[in-house]
């Protein structure tokens, strides 16, 4: 299982890398790095994906750097992490809270 504290000190020590897939996603949701840190450290771990290849990855919720709710998905490579995507969350597949998927 993946330790949120464990992420948030990658991005301490400089070890979270971005995937071109993510930089790509960014570019067409208007989500600027600062907002994915700030959600990262302001989030909690609302699903894990132990079986994802080829390092297990999460699925974070937390508030961006303007207070918005952003899903962060994002891996444990055991010395690193590797933002995959993020998005902000539909309210027709989310509860009020985004946090349980209807």
């Amino acid at each position: 299982m993946i330790d949120l504290e464990t992420i948030q000190g990658y991005f301490a020590a400089g070890t979270v890398f971005v995937t071109e897939h993510a930089v790509e996603r960014f570019k067409q949701r208007g989500i600027f790095i600062r907002d994915v840190k700030a959600a990262i450290f302001s989030g909690v771990i609302i699903e894990q994906y132990p079986e994802d290849f080829p390092f297990p990855s999460c699925l974070v919720c937390g508030t961006t750097t303007r207070d918005l709710v952003l899903h962060v998905v994002i891996s444990d490579e055991g010395s690193s992490s590797r933002i995959i995507t993020a998005y902000y969350p539909d309210s027709d597949r989310w509860s009020g809270d985004f946090k349980t998927r209807l």
